[in-house]
């Protein structure tokens, strides 16, 4: 509102809230910590779980960052650009996505400190985007080169993404199972080496324990054999993929058909037999014996496969038909006309196979797929689950540095090494700037402080012995061991992560806190009704005194 000549002038929508200046740099930072605060006792071997519940009931165990971030309900606009910091994490390196949080809200918080200093906060955000590229610079330098598709490196790398999750206890078999998996879909894209884990297709079934997970060498389509009088085991098997129906096409206009005799209606019958017998003779002259189609296949159809022994799956996902050619070399035919033998992949073996209630067709000891399946067991729903999210990241990880070919050492010592690297740096650099990139470096050592605390060790003593440690020459690869709670060399221990997720965390923390801390005015609109955005108001009373933050201190 403003005045002029002693009248008021609307500027903004009646009930529009509007927090400027320090007040809304204050509640923007602490938003932003308390989404890291929230997320910082997972971190780590020794991290806790979270139990979410939702608004229907349904229960998620898990220390996950990605998956506690987006099952919660953040309301806070500052807070949800963490949530899409660990979102972005995810998507581009499926690790590390507690580590960016929790770095992102140590880099706030460290703002925040020189905020009442009377830095201002462009001079911040300027400092930042420095020590962040100086930090992307020194992870190239230290990185170690991977020689070829070294197993024991990827193993190592595949355990210690899972040493923080509850599938720790079979972590050597789902270690085993994602290298081999990512290095079975493994390609040569233009002199480059390209993984891609869409090609890796994951199923969860309920039942017997973690360690009977096992790896298909083809494809597990969660489907039954649509005729009881088709084989249930086909060796040697030719596999056609057809994504037409097998039926007779009906009509798109309305029309009537006069029968005066009952030979007529014969005919009429007879001839739709005869066309759906032609379909399925075209099928069997091709030389398929399995056929697995992505729409619908008739009764009558069905009934003269049966009779030629072929084995049929009906209505397939589309990615399972691109997949399955992956696997077996079959192309996917979009019409009958066009199946030929140049059409039809090999698998060793197809079977129909029953787990629990529930039957799933393996397509197994095929020839070299570039697509391959995991079947996931456990106990209950949530153990499959969290096995899930576990694999995923171990997938990922193997995929990065298939890919990349660099890794570093785990447990802290990566951002240590980093941090002293960047104090060194922020010597070089004028103006006040400098204060900015030393507060940088301090927030890294968030990361092995937060490792020591969720151990329940000291965090003062085994930081001050990594300070020590990496001041020497021999010190580079030395971080936390929260186990025994003692410094050792990580690399020796064979905890190492790849490169890239480092490299995103550390850039995607700074871009969100460099966003963060560039707003300086936060205008509101009213909330349609106050059950929307809950007793505060609407926005504006959630961000004006931050005491409810839209509801999050009830949400964890």
């Amino acid at each position: 509102m403003a005045q002029l000549s002693g009248t008021p002038v609307l500027i903004l929508k009646e009930g529009t809230s509007r927090t400027r200046g320090r007040s809304a740099q204050s509640n923007n930072i602490m938003a932003g910590i308390v989404i890291s605060d929230a997320v910082k006792s997972t971190l780590g071997p020794r991290g806790m779980d979270k139990m979410l519940v939702d608004s229907l009931g349904d229960v998620t165990i898990t220390n996950d960052g990605a998956s506690i971030l987006k099952e919660i309900d953040v309301q806070h606009p500052a807070a949800k650009m963490l949530v899409e910091v660990a979102k972005s994490q995810d998507q581009e390196t499926g690790d590390g996505t507690t580590t960016s949080v929790v770095i992102a809200g140590e880099l706030l918080k460290r703002a925040q400190d020189l905020l009442e200093k009377k830095i201002h906060p462009t001079i911040i955000v300027g400092g930042y985007q420095k020590a962040a590229e100086k930090a992307s610079d020194i992870l190239k330098e230290i990185g170690v080169s991977m020689e070829g598709m070294d197993k024991k490196v990827l193993l190592k790398i595949a355990e210690t993404s899972m040493n923080s999750k509850s599938v720790m206890g079979s972590k050597d078999l789902f270690g085993k199972i994602a290298v081999d998996a990512v290095l079975q879909v493994k390609e040569e894209v233009n002199g480059k080496t390209k993984a891609d884990i869409d090609m890796i297709e994951i199923i969860k079934k309920q039942g017997k324990s973690l360690d009977e997970t096992e790896l298909v060498n083809g494809m597990v389509i969660d489907k039954e054999v649509v005729h009881a009088s088709m084989p249930r085991k086909v060796e040697g098997a030719k596999i056609a993929l057809v994504n037409a129906a097998i039926e007779v096409e009906k009509t798109e206009f309305d029309a009537e058909i006069k029968i005066e005799s009952p030979d007529q209606i014969k005919a009429f019958l007879d001839q739709e037999e005869k066309m759906l017998k032609d379909m399925v003779d075209k099928i069997v002259n091709s030389g398929a014996n399995v056929l697995i189609c992505q729409k619908g296949i008739d009764d009558v159809a069905q009934h003269y496969l049966a009779k030629a022994g072929v084995m049929a799956i009906r209505r397939a996902k589309k990615s399972t038909l691109e997949k399955l050619a992956k696997a077996t070399g079959a192309k996917v035919a979009s019409s009958l006309d066009e199946i030929s033998s140049d059409y039809i992949g090999e698998a060793g073996i197809v079977e129909e196979v029953k787990i629990g209630d529930d039957k799933l067709v393996y397509v197994k000891n095929c020839k070299d797929p570039k697509a391959v399946s995991i079947v996931i067991r456990g106990g209950t729903e949530h153990v499959v689950d969290e096995a899930d999210r576990a694999l995923h990241d171990a997938l990922c990880v193997v995929r990065n540095v298939v890919e990349d070919g660099v890794y570093v050492a785990g447990g802290g010592a990566t951002e240590i090494e980093v941090a002293r690297r960047l104090e060194e740096y922020a010597g070089t650099v004028k103006g006040r700037e400098q204060l900015a990139i030393e507060a940088f470096a301090e927030a890294l050592r968030i990361v092995p402080k937060t490792l020591t605390e969720n151990g329940g060790h000291d965090p003062i003593d085994i930081i001050t012995d990594l300070n020590k440690e990496h001041a020497g020459e021999q010190g580079l690869w030395v971080g936390v061991d929260v186990i025994k709670g003692k410094t050792v060399d990580m690399m020796k221990e064979g905890v190492i992560e790849p490169v890239r997720v480092k490299h995103q965390a550390i850039r995607s923390a700074a871009e969100a806190a460099q966003m963060i801390l560039r707003i300086d005015d936060v205008i509101a609109a009213k909330a349609s009704s106050p059950s929307d955005m809950g007793e505060g108001g609407g926005m504006g009373g959630g961000m004006g005194g931050m005491g409810g933050m839209g509801g999050m201190p009830g949400m964890m």
